[in-house]
């Protein structure tokens, strides 16, 4: 057995693994680069190996930096089956929709306004690739060991990260067994909505993700605090509150902890407008989830069914109409997507807002390298957008707490809930520093070996 860490290695982003088995081959996750220019660029180098000699996929969960790449893949000839939980599938068709709705969208916005560097802007893909893709999902069930390929078995197990996310356990039988753990995003114990994740399976090696390797997420009733004030504040000043978030599950979340704060009257009542068509559509599938009472979902949730994320005053943004005028008018609470504002509705909202200091921006999650959120959480005076320089007159608040993935304690606590401590832990997933941060703390306090990988290493397990 063979792992080759394609993307996802030294960087948050873009996360691929290719696996092999002799003459065949898997891909676990089949992300998309996101950040700076020189991450987005590499969605544009040609894949390492021949996608038509990769036998099948295997996708930890739905958000765009696991599953994004694989149109690209299924355009440059990859044919086989793609394997993911039932919710996986349902939010990976929604997420890659819109993914390639943007690309399209954007490409024309840039080809009219003359701000990109190319003089023709094109796509990574299309709205047919996508669709292409979405035709190769195969649904698996939770805890239930299915065999890939002669010998060769895979399960995936609950990771309480969004819903549908998984941590894969991949086992080669024969004279000599092997087993790989992927943790995919792990999420947190203390998740609003879903179950904790599931311990690690024994296994001669973990591949686990490193977001916030080097830090410890503040305590949540801190986090509400700090979102509750933000909130009152900028609606008594007349502005509008602008909370980029991923559509999938931060989105819920948020709905959650805003109806909270208001049943317990430590916010004003607001308008809170959702501003993202995917976003609604995966509000949808949490709903009918809820009620179809999934096991991811917490006790306490499925008692008091969907409604746990209903507000009196909610509004839905479907068209680039009804977007643009939430610019306008009164005191409101925009939720838009994307989370790191790296594209996207919340993007044009930026630009609109930003230069009205009655106005605030709160970021509710991790922010990569070369995004505008990261430039807004380091206190950039300007952010250029479209090809302009925008003024950041707007506050800024920083809410972290909701974060759906593990801190490092929380890690680190996941893998010590193995039975055996893995001979080999792969940390990925994470900023350099963050990865590198983490692997020397599971190699101290766990006494084995630990390693960040490096982009295209290839390893024997």
């Amino acid at each position: 057995m063979f792992l080759t860490f394609i993307g996802g290695a030294g960087t948050v982003t873009g996360s691929k693994t290719l696996v092999e088995f002799g003459e065949q081959r898997l891909l676990v996750d089949c992300g998309l680069f996101q950040g700076d220019s020189d991450d987005r660029a590499r969605n544009w180098e040609p894949f390492p190996v021949d996608p038509a000699s990769i036998d099948a996929v295997l996708l930890t969960h739905a958000h765009l930096d696991h599953c994004g790449y694989l149109p690209a893949l299924v355009r440059e000839g990859f044919r086989g089956p793609v394997y993911c939980t039932l919710a996986t599938s349902q939010l990976v068709a929604i997420v890659l929709r819109d993914s390639a709705h943007l690309q399209e969208e954007d490409a024309q916005w840039a080809r009219q306004k003359g701000f990109s560097r190319h003089a023709d802007p094109r796509p990574l893909y299309d709205t047919a690739d996508a669709q292409r893709a979405i035709e190769l999902l195969r649904v698996k069930p939770f805890n239930q060991d299915f065999e890939l390929f002669a010998g060769v078995f895979a399960e995936f197990e609950p990771s309480g990260h969004i819903l549908g996310s998984s941590v894969l356990r991949l086992r080669e039988t024969g004279v000599r067994a092997r087993t790989v753990v992927f943790s995919g995003d792990l999420g947190r114990p203390a998740h609003p909505l879903l179950v904790a994740p599931h311990p690690p399976a024994d296994a001669d090696a973990v591949v686990i993700e490193s977001t916030y390797g080097d830090r410890v997420h503040q305590d949540l009733s801190e986090g509400m605090e700090l979102l509750a004030s933000a909130i009152t504040r900028t609606i008594r000043r007349g502005g509008t509150v602008v909370i980029p978030a991923f559509a999938v599950d931060r989105t819920e979340v948020l709905l959650k902890a805003i109806k909270d704060l208001e049943d317990q009257q430590r916010i004003p009542p607001a308008r809170v407008c959702v501003d993202s068509p995917m976003a609604l559509a995966t509000l949808a599938v949490y709903r009918a989830a809820i009620d179809a009472r999934a096991p991811e979902f917490r006790s306490e949730v499925l008692a008091q069914g969907s409604s746990i994320m209903d507000l009196a005053h909610l509004e839905q943004a479907r068209t680039p109409q009804e977007s643009m005028a939430l610019d306008r008018g009164g005191p409101k609470i925009i939720i838009s997507a994307s989370g790191m504002a790296a594209g996207g509705r919340v993007v044009h909202h930026l630009k609109a807002l930003l230069p009205d200091a009655r106005n605030c921006v709160i970021l509710v999650g991790f922010q990569a390298f070369g995004t505008h959120g990261r430039a807004l959480q380091e206190g950039a005076a300007q952010l250029k957008i479209h090809g302009q320089y925008v003024k950041v007159r707007a506050e800024v608040v920083d809410v972290p707490v909701f974060s759906v993935h593990g801190d490092a304690d929380e890690l680190l606590a996941w893998l010590r809930s193995a039975g055996v401590v893995p001979a080999n832990v792969f940390v990925v997933h994470g900023e350099l520093g963050s990865s590198q941060v983490f692997a020397k703390r599971v190699a101290q306090e766990l006494d084995t070996m630990a390693v960040v990988p490096k982009a295209g290493e290839r390893i024997r397990i």
